[in-house]
């Protein structure tokens, strides 16, 4: 099988040097471009020491010709970015955006939430939400492929299957969650200097945090009447993973037992999403460096409660890894081919 060239753009950001990493173990891939800004003419071994030795293009700015040259066009850029890049996509590309541009259905949402105006509203309708455990093959008639967050990955991935077996109620979800200081980009630690980073725990963005946005669409999309969730982020002191614990009020005559054996139902032919035996207790060090989500509903004192945790690596289960496991899709591969 003939390989793809592949471009990626925003290379030496931590989820590019993250999704770099594992297009190297992808036996159909080959990168043609990396492409940066501040980094031009340098190598990627600069940001990434376990990167030397490998046969990788110079950092190069992004020039439109190069969509000529390559089948996969990875952004994982600012903001705003992808959408320009998207606007002059040639008939044989594909894009897939690592960042929001693509997730919100309305551009007005787009603004209201990220503060930027829409620079290619048309092609929202031809660009698809793709959480590849929940969405599958529907992905495979569209150009552009918007990957989810890394927080709406760990909680989606634990919420859907209940909400669509209307297990749980809908009207007190309360999700917390914590992450590694990397899913801030590199330049958190400019922008949270004053918060001793490296040893502090640090809420953000509650209430209007902008991936409520995300999360509230794709749960208008999967129920007809209203879900209300309240979504508190927190930068914990670690490089990498996320742990989100969320807590539920059961329907009436559910059990836990009833949430459990859904999830282990639903997840049961998945490459990557492992539903622990119930009460287990998660840790982040059980999923980082890997594709995997690792779900656990847990008791409480009250019968008519469950608190469901759930935990990945942020930059590979809720980054790069994921937009190779919708690349898979699309092209066919096994789907945990290059991410195992």
């Amino acid at each position: 099988m003939p390989k793809l060239n592949v471009l990626v753009a925003g290379s030496t950001g931590y989820i590019g040097i993250q999704l770099v990493s594992l297009l190297l173990k992808h036996r159909y891939i080959n990168i043609k471009y990396l492409c940066g800004n501040s980094s031009v003419g340098k190598k990627i071994s600069v940001y990434e020491k376990n990167l030397q030795n490998k046969k990788l293009p110079r950092i190069t700015k992004f020039n439109f010709k190069f969509l000529k040259d390559v089948d996969i066009v990875f952004t994982a850029l600012p903001n705003g970015e992808a959408q320009k890049i998207s606007k002059k996509l040639l008939v044989n590309n594909i894009l897939i955006d690592l960042a929001a541009d693509f997730r919100l259905n309305k551009p007005s949402d787009y603004l209201k939430w990220y503060k930027l105006k829409h620079q290619a509203p048309r092609l929202i309708k031809k660009s698809f939400y793709s959480l590849p455990e929940l969405t599958g093959k529907k992905l495979m008639n569209y150009q552009i492929i918007a990957c989810p967050g890394c927080y709406p990955t760990s909680i989606l991935l634990a919420l859907t299957p209940l909400i669509k077996k209307k297990l749980i109620k809908k009207n007190n979800i309360i999700i917390d969650s914590k992450s590694g200081y990397s899913g801030a980009g590199r330049k958190v630690h400019k922008k949270y200097k004053n918060k001793n980073l490296y040893e502090s725990l640090s809420s953000y963005g509650v209430g209007f945090h902008r991936h409520n946005s995300e999360i509230q669409q794709y749960f208008n999309k999967i129920s007809k009447s209203g879900i209300h969730f309240s979504f508190t982020p927190h930068l914990t002191p670690m490089f990498r993973g996320i742990l989100s614990t969320i807590y539920v009020d059961l329907n009436n005559g559910k059990t836990i037992k009833n949430l459990h054996n859904e999830l282990v139902k639903f997840y049961k032919n998945s490459s990557f999403v492992k539903v622990l035996n119930l009460d287990s207790m998660l840790s982040t060090n059980n999923v980082i460096n890997t594709n995997n989500c690792e779900i656990s509903v847990c008791k409480t004192k009250h019968k008519d409660k469950a608190i469901i945790l759930s935990t990945i690596d942020n930059l590979i289960k809720g980054g790069a890894g994921q937009a190779i496991q919708n690349m898979n899709i699309l092209k066919n591969f096994r789907e945990n081919e290059g991410l195992e």
